[in-house]
C-alpha cells in the first residue's frame, strides 16, 4: 500500500502526542523521558503496531542533525564561569576517560562474545569498535536529567557532569571512525595515521568551533534586522554552518558545534533570551523524533539472542569499566573525594549518542554491524533503566544532593529579559490573607529591594502604584534581589 504524505504526517503526530504524555507521566514517576520516548517507538515498530521503517540512511541522517543541535543547545546552556573550577576534571574524563573506557570495555566485550556467542566471530578489533560505540556518555540523556528536573548538586558536580556529557561525544565519535576505517583495511592498518586523524579532528574541531562562535556573534550583533523573529533562525543557521564547516576543514563537527554554543552562549547578542528559548524547544524536538526514530529502527525480537552476552556487557560497564575509568582519570585530583567519584561513575548513561554511532556501523556494512547494533541499543536500554532512573536516589545515597532557592516562574506574564539582570521574577496570586493589612498595594509586606511591577486582573494588565486597591485573584508580577526573603515571607520553600 502506498503511504500518502497526509498519513504519514498523521503517525508522526500522533506518535509525539503518546511520547509527550508518556515523558509527562514518566516525569512525575521517575522515568526518564527519553526512555520513554523510545519505548513509544518501539511500540509503534514492525513488532508492535506494524510500522515498517528500516531506512539507514534516513536514520543516519536525523541523528547527525539531531546530535548536532542537541550538543549547540546543550553548549549555549553551559556557563563558563560554573564550569571553570571543573574544566580539567571535564576535558580528562572527555578524552582520556572515554580512552580508558572504550579499551577496558572492548577487551571485556571479545572475552564476553567469545563465551556466550562464539559463532559470531567478532574479533578484538570489532570488539573495541562495539566499546567505543558505547565510550561516551550521552549528553541529551544527562542534560534532561539534570537539568528539566532542576537537580542541585554539591561540590560542582552537575556543571562537570554536563561538561563531561556535553565535550566527550566527539572523541568517541574520532574512534568510532577510525575503527571502522581499521577494520576496513583489513590486515594491515596504519595505527599512526588513525593516531594523527584523531588529533587533528579534535584541534580542528575546536578552532573552528571557536573562531566561528565568535563570528556568530559579531554578525549577529552587527545585522539588526527589524523582524526579531528572524533571530533565532539565524542562530539555527549559525549552528548548521559551524557543524558543516569543520566537516569539510576535516575537523570534527561535533566538537566545533558544542564549542561554537559554548561561545555563543556565554556572549552578549541581540534577542538571547528569545533565541535560546527557541532552541531549548528544537533541541526537545530533536531528542523527541531521535528517539521515535531509534525506538521504530530496531526490531525488538532481535534482542531476544543478544539478551545474555548485552546484560552482562552492561553491568560490566555501570559497575566495573566506568567506574576504573573515572577513578583512573580523578586520581590526580586529590581534593575531590570518593563520594563525588562514585557519582560521577554513576552519571554514566547511555543514549541516543551511541545508538547513532551504531548506525553508522550500520551504513558503513561492517562485518556484524547488526549485531553490534542490537547489543548497544540493549545495553542503552539498561543503562537509561537502572542509572537514569536511580540518579536522584545515589545523590541522595551520597549526601550529595542539596536544597536550593527556587523562584516560581511567571505563568501569566510572558516575558523576555536578559541574562545579565540578576534580579528573580516570579508572581503571586493575592488571596484573602494577603489583604489583611488593607486592600491596597502598599499594605502588602514586602521585604526589601521587591517591587510588584503589574497587576493582571481577569484579562486586563496594567501598571500599579502603591494607593492600587487589590482584590481577591489578582495575579502580581514580583521583581526582587533578595528571592531568599521574598520566598520566607510568602511561605515558599527552597526545592
Amino acid at each position: 500500500m502506498e503511504l500518502r504524505l497526509e498519513l504519514v504526517l498523521l503517525f508522526i503526530s500522533v506518535l509525539f502526542f503518546l511520547s509527550i504524555l508518556a515523558g509527562k507521566a514518566g516525569y512525575r514517576f521517575g522515568v526518564p523521558v527519553l526512555l520513554l520516548f523510545l519505548v513509544v517507538g518501539m511500540v509503534a515498530g514492525s513488532d508492535g503496531f506494524g510500522i515498517q521503517f528500516e531506512n539507514i540512511a534516513i536514520a543516519q541522517s536525523i541523528g547527525t542533525v539531531s546530535l548536532c543541535l542537541i550538543l549547540f543547545n546543550g553548549g549555549m546552556g553551559t556557563k563558563i564561569e560554573k564550569i571553570k573550577p571543573v574544566i580539567a576534571q571535564g576535558i580528562v574524563l572527555a578524552t582520556v576517560g572515554v580512552l580508558l573506557t572504550a579499551a577496558f570495555t572492548g577487551v571485556l566485550v571479545w572475552w564476553v562474545l567469545g563465551k556466550t556467542n562464539s559463532s559470531a566471530g567478532v574479533g578484538l578489533l570489532a570488539s573495541l569498535l562495539l566499546a567505543s560505540i558505547m565510550s561516551s556518555t550521552d549528553s541529551a540523556s544527562v542534560f534532561s536529567i539534570l537539568r528539566n528536573r532542576g537537580m542541585a548538586l554539591k561540590n560542582n558536580l552537575r556543571p562537570l557532569l554536563e561538561l563531561e556529557s556535553g565535550s566527550n561525544d566527539p572523541m568517541a565519535y574520532v574512534l568510532v571512525i577510525t575503527l571502522i576505517e581499521l577494520i576496513k583495511m583489513g590486515s594491515a592498518p596504519n595505527y599512526l595515521t588513525a593516531i594523527g586523524t584523531l588529533v587533528s579532528q579534535l584541534v580542528i574541531g575546536l578552532i573552528v568551533g571557536y573562531v566561528l562562535g565568535k563570528l556568530a556573534i559579531f554578525g549577529i550583533n552587527r545585522l539588526k534586522i527589524d523582524n526579531p523573529s528572524f533571530y533565532p533562525i539565524l542562530l539555527l543557521a549559525f549552528s548548521i554552518f559551524i557543524f558543516s564547516s569543520a566537516h569539510f576543514l576535516r575537523g570534527n563537527g561535533y566538537l566545533a558545534v558544542y564549542i561554537g554554543g559554548l561561545v555563543i552562549g556565554n556572549s552578549t547578542f541581540v534577542h538571547k533570551r528569545y533565541s535560546m528559548s527557541f532552541f531549548k524547544g528544537m533541541a526537545w524536538i530533536c531528542q523527541l523524533l531521535l528517539f521515535l526514530t531509534l525506538g521504530l529502527l530496531v526490531n525488538p525480537h532481535e534482542l531476544v539472542p543478544v539478551f545474555v552476552p548485552a546484560l552482562i556487557i552492561s553491568f560490566l560497564m555501570i559497575f566495573v569499566t566506568r567506574p576504573l575509568s573515572v577513578f583512573l582519570c580523578l586520581l590526580p585530583f586529590r581534593k575531590m573525594k570518593t563520594r563525588d567519584k562514585t557519582f560521577v561513575s554513576w552519571v554514566g548513561l547511555r543514549g541516543a549518542v551511541p545508538i547513532v554511532f551504531a548506525i553508522f556501523v550500520l551504513a558503513e556494512e561492517v562485518p556484524n554491524a547488526r549485531l553490534m547494533f542490537n547489543i548497544v541499543f540493549f545495553c542503552t536500554l539498561i543503562s537509561l533503566l537502572i542509572q537514569g532512573t536511580s540518579v536522584s536516589f545515589m545523590a541522595n545515597l551520597l549526601s550529595l544532593s542539596e536544597k536550593r532557592l527556587r523562584m516560581r516562574r511567571p505563568v501569566s506574564f510572558d516575558l523576555e529579559y536578559s541574562d545579565e539582570i540578576n534580579a528573580s521574577f516570579t508572581e503571586i496570586v493575592i488571596g484573602r490573607d494577603s489583604l489583611e493589612n488593607g486592600n491596597f498595594l502598599k499594605d502588602l509586606k514586602l521585604p526589601p529591594d521587591t517591587l510588584a511591577v503589574m497587576v493582571k486582573r481577569d484579562v486586563r494588565y496594567f501598571v500599579p502604584t502603591g494607593k492600587t486597591e487589590l482584590e481577591v485573584g489578582d495575579k502580581l508580577l514580583i521583581v526582587t534581589d533578595n528571592a531568599e526573603d521574598f520566598m520566607k515571607s510568602h511561605g515558599m520553600e527552597s526545592d
